[in-house]
């Protein structure tokens, strides 16, 4: 037998006696919100073949089965289990493609976050001095923003910029810009929290004695130790990017209604709440909450599963 095979039963075992998996186990918190939080994902991930349509087809679309009511209604139609829009989509279908693209979003900008943050941030703790001084006070300025307002101050800045035929289709990544943007500020200071710790450990000067590098020892010897903690903050600020995209769709600044992300959807039935068409604002807003709320569950789970205080 090989040694990969040997070796990777042992690993396995190793992972399920860890103190992580039995603090899952002992967490029905953190099990029933991985729970919601798999089941939104693989919805979004698979709504082009579990999808009852496809809301993006303009030639499926019908006018005369606009604002028709969920299925457990009087006139609801089994066909449209959560009713349809002012349009004739699907809600259901239009709820799980709306979480791909809230989704996609939310992951792309605390990757642009993280990259940006983690860079800043170790390059502010490793070298000190007037470097760390002027990297920190800008963070410091933006941190007393909220976040929402710097997202609309770059979208605002990104639209003027940008020809008008290409605001549509560069729309998406304007979001991941302008949210990532917006968020950086506080992966920067944990990374450099963590990195003025590290850069006075013994293997750290044993790296500079042998002639490394600053840029290898920052990223080979000190981002492996630093990246715990970051790793939570990325967890709970997935929720909280999501929400932003949400709240720049709702205020008209996001996607276009042709590309419905769940905060297009709200926005879209929050002009037929009044008129009895409660579902098509109600649906994509239970949705949108049970997603943040898992992945926020799971942040604070996470972090406390981490923190060994608190074994």
């Amino acid at each position: 037998m090989s040694a990969a095979h040997k070796t990777a039963p042992g690993a396995v075992a190793r992972l399920l006696d860890s103190d992580f998996v039995y603090a899952y186990r002992r967490s029905p918190i953190a099990i029933a919100a991985s729970l919601v939080a798999a089941i939104c994902l693989l919805a979004a991930l698979l709504a082009p073949w579990i999808a009852p349509h496809n809301p993006f087809d303009l030639a499926s679309l019908n006018l005369l089965d606009s604002f028709k009511p969920p299925a457990f209604l009087a006139e609801g139609e089994r066909a449209f289990p959560l009713g349809t829009d002012d349009q004739g989509r699907d809600l259901l279908s239009a709820i799980m493609y709306g979480a791909r693209i809230s989704l996609l979003v939310g992951i792309l900008a605390v990757a642009l976050a993280l990259v940006v943050g983690i860079s800043i941030g170790l390059t502010a703790g490793y070298l000190g001095g007037t470097v760390d001084a002027i990297l920190m006070r800008v963070a410091d300025v933006q941190l007393t923003f909220p976040s929402i307002l710097i997202a609309l101050l770059v979208d605002g800045i990104a639209r003027a910029l940008l020809p008008r035929e290409m605001h549509e289709a560069l729309e998406i990544y304007v979001l991941v810009f302008a949210i990532g943007i917006a968020l950086w500020p506080q992966f920067a200071r944990t990374v450099r929290g963590s990195t003025l710790v590290e850069r006075g450990r013994e293997y750290v000067m044993a790296a500079r004695v042998i002639g490394l590098s600053s840029p290898r020892i920052m990223v080979s010897h000190i981002l492996p130790n630093v990246l715990g903690p970051v790793l939570v903050i990325a967890t709970i600020n997935l929720g909280q990017a999501i929400l932003t995209e949400a709240t720049l769709s709702f205020l008209g600044v996001g996607l276009p209604p042709t590309q419905p992300s769940l905060g297009t959807l709200i926005r879209i039935g929050n002009d037929f709440l009044f008129s009895g068409e409660w579902w098509i604002t109600v649906f994509p807003g239970i949705g949108l909450a049970m997603m943040v709320l898992a992945i926020n569950l799971l942040g604070d789970w996470l972090r406390d599963a981490l923190n060994p205080r608190l074994r």
